[in-house]
């Protein structure tokens, strides 16, 4: 079984790699600092040895890059069983303060290289007739919140890409997922003091995403929303 986790080297994307990596799964992650690919590798391969870890620096906003992982991951493999699309960007900025280019940034990473990447892997998840997708979406694709114009813009279109995937994908045996959390610990709230609990930790993330995995043919969940117990920040 193969899993392949964009951004899989911090936050939530490295706790889905993780918990997967237990499971005896075959994982290729992407990210554009080497040094942590190398060290999440590593960890990978501490968990079970015997898992085959492909780790690429690609950044997500270049089509060609993206679809040169696409490219290494089928070489390597020939298809995959799980794609999870949670690269994404956050930086705040109102809509009439933003700098300029920031919404062609943010769309680039937090929509199209999930996309690109998608429409590369799902040919051989139509012809196996069976594969699941995971989008990591965020409350900011269903709330508007305020200073974060481009981010929310762009995780709209994210959910939008999803259930358009869902709608496309259902008659084909392919499971199609929106992962919609809110706070969650990762780089995004690097520095923010907080009480404790008051964040959810990525692995329960990770832990949801596996619950919906293991349902039977017959069942997919669509949407998983998840927010800290005291409510959003």
């Amino acid at each position: 079984m193969v899993i392949v986790i964009t951004g899989g080297t911090k936050g939530i994307g490295k706790a889905i790699a993780q918990k997967f990596a237990q499971k005896d799964f075959d994982i290729a992650i992407c990210a554009r600092t080497t040094a942590d690919l190398k060290a999440t590798k590593k960890e990978l391969l501490k968990i079970n040895p015997l898992n085959e870890i492909l780790a690429e620096k690609v950044d997500m906003q270049s089509k060609k890059q993206v679809e040169k992982f696409a490219k290494k991951i089928l070489d390597k493999w020939g298809g995959v069983d799980v794609i999870v699309n949670n690269a994404a960007a956050f930086i705040q900025g109102s809509f009439m303060e933003e700098p300029d280019g920031l919404l062609e940034s943010m769309m680039a990473t937090n929509v199209y290289g999930s996309y690109y990447l998608t429409r590369k892997l799902l040919p051989n998840l139509i012809k196996q007739k069976k594969g699941h997708i995971f989008n990591i979406c965020s409350v900011a694709s269903q709330k508007i919140y305020p200073d974060c114009s481009s981010y929310v813009i762009s995780k709209f279109a994210l959910l939008g890409f999803s259930k358009v995937l869902r709608h496309e994908l259902m008659d084909k045996n392919i499971k199609v997922t929106s992962v919609i959390p809110g706070a969650t610990l990762t780089n995004s709230w690097a520095g923010v003091e907080l009480p404790k609990g008051r964040i959810m930790p990525p692995e329960d993330v990770a832990l949801s995403i596996w619950s919906a995995y293991n349902l039977g043919p017959s069942s997919t969940v669509e949407e998983i929303v998840m927010r800290p117990t005291m409510g959003d920040l």
